[in-house]
């Protein structure tokens, strides 16, 4: 094993160790038949890496569109017969 590499068959054998590695070391690269085929990650690795830059509201805030005149409002109309 290289560092951060496991065969896939270590990592089976020694499942807690990789995990154990993965929150203390950094993720760690499992390989399947000499390619590599999946990282381990902490959790609080994963969230950061998953965890969106900006809030919605700050999306939007700073959309092209924020400071156009937009109609929301909804129609009164009476809706169309449908025939079920």
């Amino acid at each position: 094993m290289i560092e951060n590499y496991w065969q896939l068959q270590d990592a089976k054998n020694k499942f807690s160790h990789l995990v154990e590695t993965a929150q203390k070391k950094g993720p760690q690269i499992v390989t399947r038949h000499g390619k590599e085929a999946v990282v381990v990650l902490s959790v609080e690795e994963y969230k950061s890496l998953t965890k969106p830059k900006t809030s919605l509201v700050q999306f939007f805030k700073n959309s092209p569109l924020a400071d156009a005149d937009i109609d929301l409002s909804r129609s009164k109309d009476i809706s169309r017969d449908i025939d079920l």
